[in-house]
């Protein structure tokens, strides 16, 4: 079977070549997708076709994917979480280096300056005092976040020699391990901000974290902290940081999302979202996504979906195999391990996971499956896909 592969945006060669032609067609335009992947273009307003059965994206949030309705779907989307881990570390630890030293103010008043050497020699002494910084070490930096960014940018500013406090209720116990044994833990949000030199953000923009820095955040802060987004821009309160800027409660707002409000504030350095805007970056996504859509096409696996439960079961020699999504209810096994008998067919191998209100199930047997099998399985009630690989 020709698994068909749409790409909505331009993918790196290098991840495509993962899809090779006597498997997969590949292109943006191809009819009918059985996977589709994308970087940055809009799904929302798109209607899929019914026979895509997963989506990829390239990067890391999946904002502009209608993740839920998917769902509903029985349609995985996978995303890349920590393929563009370190362009981001990189990013942020140049953000802190542009506040600390005032580099941005301070490259816009030499660009400004005029007359013969002499002259801007003699400017030069008498203006760079207003440029004067702080050094890094001995500062404790605030990590709110620590995903797969998160600790590397909290390791790594534990080597330029800063104190670092984290802080992540919900950290998995794989980033717990990545994470190095002198980060400090942060029991609340509170404590951070009153702590923190330097806070850097680095949390998905869900409803639970849209407007996560805000004013009573902000009002905890010890005096004129520096403020780092290279998440998303709805994480933090533009007002409220604005407001913080301009009574001086907040040295400087370095972010990756410019708005008109934020860009021609003289304490705001705000770039064009390069935080994953490097070569190796885009390559390490195309490469982890397309591997991630040819799994799951070829043997039902499932590698870092934000809406379905991981779950990778080794192939059993001739075997047949049946991948299920289905709702998170009960007797679902049970009703389909009766239909598998009824058919005569044993079950060689068998894997279900969950997550939340979705389910997936992995199942290897002996012998094909008729397509009436099939057809009935699909008609369960709760069942939303299933396929026969």
């Amino acid at each position: 079977m020709t698994h068909r592969i749409r790409t909505l945006n331009a993918i790196s060669p290098i991840g495509l070549h993962l899809l090779p032609p006597e498997s997969f067609e590949v292109g943006q335009d191809v009819a009918d997708p059985h996977g589709i992947l994308v970087r940055s273009a809009d799904l929302h307003d798109q209607a899929l076709p019914d026979s895509v059965l997963a989506v990829a994206r390239a990067g890391a949030g999946t904002n502009n994917i209608p993740v839920a309705a998917l769902g509903k779907r029985g349609i995985p989307v996978f995303n890349t979480p920590g393929a563009n881990a370190n362009a981001v570390k990189e990013l942020v630890l140049a953000g802190m280096l542009l506040a600390a030293r005032n580099i941005v103010p301070a490259a816009a008043f030499t660009k400004g300056l005029s007359g013969d050497d002499a002259e801007i020699d003699e400017a030069v002494e008498q203006g760079k005092k207003q440029f004067a910084g702080f050094e890094l070490p001995g500062r404790t930096l605030g990590v709110i976040g620590l995903g797969a960014i998160g600790v590397q940018v909290a390791n790594a500013a534990l080597g330029l020699g800063m104190r670092v406090l984290g802080y992540d209720p919900q950290i998995t116990v794989g980033r717990a391990w990545q994470l190095s044994a002198s980060v400090e833990q942060a029991s609340s949000l509170a404590e951070l901000f009153g702590r923190a030199d330097v806070i850097t953000v680095h949390v998905p923009l869900v409803e639970a974290t849209r407007g996560l820095v805000g004013p009573e955040e902000l009002g905890q802060m010890k005096p004129a902290p520096v403020l780092l987004n290279f998440a998303r821009g709805g994480i933090v309160d533009d007002g409220a940081v604005i407001a913080a800027l301009d009574d001086g409660r907040l040295r400087t707002y370095v972010c990756d999302f410019p708005t008109v409000a934020l860009k021609d504030h003289p304490k705001v350095v705000a770039l064009p979202h390069l935080g994953a805007s490097t070569g190796e970056a885009e390559e390490n996504c195309a490469v982890m996504a397309a591997e991630q859509l040819r799994d799951f096409l070829l043997d039902g696996t499932i590698r870092n979906s934000v809406n379905f439960p991981d779950a990778a079961l080794p192939r059993v020699p001739s075997t047949n195999r049946l991948a299920i999504g289905n709702h998170n209810v009960p007797n679902m096994v049970g009703q389909i391990s009766t239909l598998l008998a009824g058919a005569g067919l044993n079950i060689a191998d068998l894997l279900n996971k969950s997550r939340g209100e979705l389910a997936y199930t992995l199942i290897d047997v002996d012998g094909p499956f008729p397509d009436e099998l099939v057809t009935r399985i699909g008609q369960i009630d709760g069942v939303l896909s299933v396929r026969a690989l």
